[in-house]
């Protein structure tokens, strides 16, 4: 069973739309019930799950900033304003990074940037490629992205009788499958890890309860998710006793976006604060731990959202399964050990202050990592991938067809 809250909030600055949500939801033994907010404030069931809208020359993204609290789509137009949307965590996840950043530059082609001559063109791409990557540089999604794209449009100009509108729509359709390549990665990551899962937690059958960090979902994602994905296939195998999120502090992504995602979709789920996460372990008979990833070298080392290699010691110390969820497009084998990967920080007013309000006090230091590394030996579960679940000493040799040290394979 998931946990009960002790005690019913009756009033809450969103409004009753989002108090209900959250109290009459998972956490009470209970399905989510969806109600509508009162007095202009927006409910659980006018929300969306749709993190990205695009049509061809047309890209909108969800402001993931102002979630649960609304839903507001911002229209992207330009590279530069989707390198300020990714760089304000407007919209976050690794493969939604890439997405986002791919599918402004195909906006930016549309309407006819670039050129005039294929030179000029090739050049305008690989330049916005280039700086997109630099908005977060330790997810390796967007940088992968960048490299094969840029690459693309460089052999496409390099084809006799090339013109600028062919590979202007050449590379424009490469964005374009990207969505529907990371949803079906998605789905394939879900049940690989949730069938992987049980038979390592639950080998004789009945339900297991998962503890998952940060947000990993299809608001992270084209659709699905990575570590959510395995857990909304556990949910609809009917095998998911409870989720724990954990609310991932400074920035909340647990307690905004995983917990309403789980509310919205009715499975089965507990908040809790980071510090809470060994004690649920030790306390609620935790089966295993999932986590998604934003770059994965290669011995296996996983760059995560800061909180992570915590929550892996304490599995370990528990002897709980630590999994973590990514598709080969988060694996980069140029690096050999994690201390290769750069970690981004992050301003320290992120951690100081609550929806623009001081909560500590002013002249203190701040140290401010957005990731953590998790060394390979802590995670026990395996590296669950669109293409398998691999230990992280098999992970190179595994994804070798298809992630090379030259690149992915096109």
């Amino acid at each position: 069973m998931c946990a009960r809250s002790s005690f019913r909030e009756r009033s809450h600055p969103w409004g009753p739309g989002l108090a209900s949500c959250a109290l009459s939801g998972p956490a009470s033994g209970a399905r989510g019930q969806l109600s509508p907010g009162k007095g202009g404030d927006r409910g659980c069931n006018s929300m969306t799950l749709e993190a990205i809208r695009y049509s061809r020359g047309s890209l909108q993204i969800l402001d993931q900033l102002l979630l649960p609290q609304q839903s507001r789509y911002e229209a992207v137009g330009s590279v530069r304003q989707a390198w300020e949307a990714i760089r304000a965590m407007k919209v976050r996840g690794a493969p939604a990074i890439a997405l986002v950043g791919c599918l402004s530059l195909a906006v930016e082609l549309q309407a006819g940037a670039g050129g005039p001559g294929l030179a000029a063109l090739v050049a305008f791409v690989r330049d916005a490629l280039s700086f997109l990557v630099t908005a977060r540089p330790t997810a390796v999604n967007m940088a992968r992205a960048a490299r094969d794209l840029a690459d693309l449009a460089a052999q496409e100009a390099e084809r006799e009788g090339a013109t600028e509108e062919a590979v202007r729509e050449r590379v424009i359709r490469w964005t374009e499958d990207m969505l529907a390549k990371d949803l079906r990665d998605n789905r394939s990551i879900g049940d690989l890890g949730a069938r992987h899962l049980l038979e390592r937690a639950a080998p004789e059958g009945g339900k297991v309860t998962v503890l998952t960090h940060c947000n990993t979902g299809a608001l992270a994602t084209a659709g699905y998710g990575t570590a959510l994905g395995v857990i909304r296939s556990l949910h609809s195998l009917g095998r998911l006793e409870c989720a724990f999120c954990t609310e991932t502090r400074p920035y909340n992504q647990g307690a905004r976006l995983t917990a309403f995602e789980f509310v919205y979709e009715q499975i089965p789920a507990t908040l809790i604060a980071d510090s809470m996460a060994a004690a649920a372990m030790a306390h609620y008979g935790v089966s295993a731990v999932v986590v998604g990833a934003d770059r994965v070298v290669a011995n296996g080392d996983t760059a995560n959202k800061v909180g992570t290699y915590q929550l892996a010691i304490a599995a370990k110390h528990h002897g709980i399964p630590f999994y973590v969820a990514a598709p080969s497009s988060s694996c980069d084998l140029h690096l050999k050990t994690g201390r290769e990967i750069i970690i981004e920080e992050r301003p320290g007013q992120e951690l100081t202050h609550v929806s623009g309000v001081r909560i500590a006090a002013p002249g203190i230091g701040v140290w401010n990592p957005a990731f953590d590394v998790t060394p390979h030996d802590l995670i026990t579960g395996g590296i669950i991938t669109e293409l398998g679940v691999f230990a992280p000493e098999e992970l190179r040799e595994a994804l070798g067809a298809t992630v090379t040290l030259d690149g992915p394979q096109k």
